[in-house]
């Protein structure tokens, strides 16, 4: 039986096709801004239409310059108290908060909380005991809170140590504003997870948040698959994707990888970005739009084949086999 050559075409289109994407749209998705010094013209990818992205944050208390023009209700800016003060009594993040939203007429709305204190200063933690974070908290998180920020709690690492961590936190912080012999508990809005790994360590691990923190929503502030091949980081990404987007408690992530894939601490293809600055497949995925066929280690002209090596061959072989049919 003889195709007819628009199916034909339809058959060799399917077979040759690159990786299917997970969901293009979603107004979850956030930025993780990480810049390069000498690659400071990547920053505007990220805003450049069409982007999917509607908030970021950068480690820091205060917005990105090259961020300024957007407003709050187009690209949000969540402030981040990323490590303890050298005195535990320095309420500089309030300070700068306050002044954002009462005289900056910034409508911060959010806050992010103690980057990884249950990890040392090498591997990028904060490195704070809870009691002295919870004396942090006190001073510069609740009063936000008076004003209706919502605050997340601190964003431990994917190794055992979180959860423990966490909970040890929320003991010391209740010492400390329960008054009168009568226990009172420092609130919190929102869980913020970190995760490198696969998907099934992801899901468990959000698993063990929802068992020990019930009734919690989720941000998944940073997560990726490190140092795996591109088929494997591509299928990471589009499972996790649609994972939380489906899931009604996770209100947020940031897929971390907004960096070329030469200065990648995940790897060349969990990098949004390849080496000569072009958008991954990854990439414009995570900002709504198609595929882009950049291989993650190309310069700036730089693109993968649609097929694999020899593949070519295999479909045309297979091609002309069903049209003689």
């Amino acid at each position: 039986m003889l195709l007819c050559a628009a199916a034909a075409a339809a058959w060799l289109a399917t077979a040759i096709s690159p990786a299917a994407a997970g969901p293009l749209a979603s107004p979850k998705r956030g930025l993780a801004f990480t810049p390069n010094a000498t690659t400071r013209a990547d920053d505007s990818i990220w805003v450049t239409q069409p982007s999917d992205l509607t908030w970021y944050y950068n480690y820091k208390s205060s917005p990105e310059s090259v961020f300024s023009h957007l407003p709050q209700s187009q690209f949000e800016f969540v402030p981040m108290l990323w490590g303890a003060p050298s005195s535990l009594d320095d309420t500089t993040f309030l300070t700068t908060v306050k002044g954002l939203i009462q005289d900056g007429g910034v409508n911060v709305t959010h806050v992010l909380s103690f980057n990884e204190p249950d990890g040392s200063f090498a591997d990028g933690g904060s490195n704070i005991e809870p009691a002295a974070a919870a004396r942090v908290w006190v001073n510069n998180i609740i009063p936000l809170q008076k004003l209706g920020v919502r605050a997340g709690l601190p964003s431990c690492t994917g190794g055992t140590t979180g959860i423990p961590w966490l909970q040890s936190f929320l003991s010391e912080c209740s010492k400390l504003v329960s008054t009168g012999g009568k226990t009172q508990n420092c609130s919190y809005d929102f869980v913020a997870i970190h995760w490198y790994g696969n998907f099934e360590g992801l899901a468990s691990h959000m698993g063990e948040y929802s068992a020990a923190f019930p009734n919690a929503s989720m941000w998944i502030t940073e997560y990726n698959i490190d140092n795996q091949d591109l088929a494997t980081t591509q299928a990471f990404y589009n499972t996790s994707a649609e994972y939380f987007d489906r899931l009604d408690f996770v209100e947020r992530y940031a897929y971390f990888g907004a960096f070329r894939s030469d200065v990648s601490n995940v790897g060349p293809n969990g990098a949004m970005l390849s080496a000569g600055g072009n958008l991954t497949d990854i990439g414009a995925w995570y900002l709504g739009r198609p595929a882009t066929g950049v291989s993650p280690t190309a310069g700036s002209l730089g693109f993968r084949a649609a097929v694999p090596r020899g593949a070519m061959a295999a479909v045309g072989a297979a091609l002309a086999a069903v049209l003689l049919l």
